[in-house]
């Protein structure tokens, strides 16, 4: 007896149907190169002057003209993301670039680059918001009382 294949029915068997799920994204730790899993979400970069754009490739006049027209640029294939790395066993925030549709570069995400993200929330804190603000946000239970002394 001949075993069943695909050839013999209209009706393909699950296991010969070729995989429709994405495959795991191919990036890796720069320090031990061992796999790195995403713990965030991607969160775009943008450029809000020409010097970004320069920077990335484009000429000075075609920078020049984008960001008269348009007071930011979205930066294709560049964001921020955090990883976890399970041979190090740390979390950090990597810059990827996609070079290829399956190649990326990483590197640590310096502070300047924050600047170009939107709808993140800074590392260090947002420097415009006060001390006695800051440590409200932070706590976990209220104790209100401890912070208003008796006036007068």
């Amino acid at each position: 007896m001949k075993p069943e294949t695909c050839e013999t029915h209209d009706v393909k068997r699950r296991c010969d149907r070729s995989r429709n799920r994405s495959k795991r994204r191919a990036i890796y730790c720069p320090i031990d190169q061992s796999h790195l899993d995403s713990v965030s979400p991607k969160y775009p970069l943008y450029a809000d002057t020409a010097e970004h754009l320069q920077q990335r490739g484009l000429s000075r006049k075609r920078a020049l003209s984008l960001m008269a027209a348009q007071t930011t640029v979205q930066l294709e294939g560049e964001w921020l993301e955090a990883f976890w790395c399970s041979a190090c066993q740390q979390r950090n925030w990597f810059h990827v670039h996609r070079v290829k549709p399956s190649t990326y570069t990483l590197s640590l995400a310096p502070g300047t680059l924050w600047q170009q993200v939107s709808g993140v929330i800074h590392p260090h804190g947002n420097p415009s918001v006060g001390e006695f603000t800051s440590r409200q946000a932070r706590l976990v239970t209220f104790n209100g009382l401890k912070d208003f002394q008796r006036i007068g």
